[in-house]
């Protein structure tokens, strides 16, 4: 069994940030979802004008938002908003004298979890992965008159996203005015096209979980016997048909 560090977002250290993946391409796939199939001049350009809007775009709202006053993300509003309606009904005590260790109570289920605001630690595992308080932190901020605002992360400000978007796209003009490419030339490997007729042949990686590697020996269903098909039967065409040659 492998590491909970690998398959458990409350365990990888924060490196997904509440993905399922770490593959950056996965996230702006919507954006890109209608330039399948296209040659290769034209899914670079409509590549660059569709990731040219989508900056172009969040840049605008991002700074819209910030001009309005709100000091983090839509998402991490609504988030904090929606646990704070959820950590009325929780009953917190208090352990030390630091207002770090906290142990709070469910009133609807009577769970018990473990709050540790010095190591941003809570037992139901949201405050590890998004970096920002659930409703047990809240509610423990709530009881002791702490500032709930110092335990969400700095990348939900909206002064750090718009630091995302300050870049902006080049145009790119006409291609009778650019400058003379004299760079080195690229000359397609013929030997690596793919084969057009058949079936495929498969590139990923077996494991036990394959069916293939515990299929029994290929049976030929015509007479029987191992190592061949019945497309490949000597006897398809009759038991005689050997010795006619």
């Amino acid at each position: 069994m492998r590491s909970v560090l690998r398959w458990v977002l409350a365990f990888d250290g924060g490196h997904r940030w509440g993905h399922m993946t770490t593959n950056l391409v996965e996230c702006i796939n919507y954006v890109l979802k209608g330039a399948r199939n296209l040659p290769v001049t034209v899914l670079v350009r409509s590549t660059f004008y569709r990731l040219n809007g989508l900056f172009t775009r969040n840049s605008t709202e991002a700074h819209e938002r910030l001009r309005n006053g709100f000091t983090y993300s839509e998402f991490a509003t609504k988030r904090v908003e929606e646990s704070f309606r959820r950590a009325g009904n929780i009953v917190v005590n208090r352990f030390e004298r630091r207002n770090e260790m906290f142990e709070v109570r469910e009133m609807q289920d009577g769970t018990i979890y473990i709050v540790n605001l010095a190591q941003r630690h809570c037992d139901c595992g949201h405050f590890q992965v998004e970096r920002l308080p659930c409703r047990h932190v809240l509610a423990c901020c709530t009881n002791q008159r702490l500032d709930w605002q110092v335990y969400v992360h700095n990348v939900y400000k909206m002064s750090e996203i718009c630091k995302v978007y300050r870049s902006e796209f080049v145009t790119m003009g006409d291609p009778s005015t650019w400058d003379r490419y004299e760079g080195a030339k690229v000359i397609a490997n013929w030997t690596l096209r793919r084969v057009t007729k058949g079936r495929p042949k498969s590139t990923r990686y077996l494991n036990e979980m394959d069916s293939r590697d515990i299929r029994s020996p290929r049976r030929c269903t015509i007479c029987g016997r191992e190592g061949h098909s019945h497309s490949r039967c000597p006897q398809r065409a009759g038991p005689n048909s050997a010795r006619g040659h």
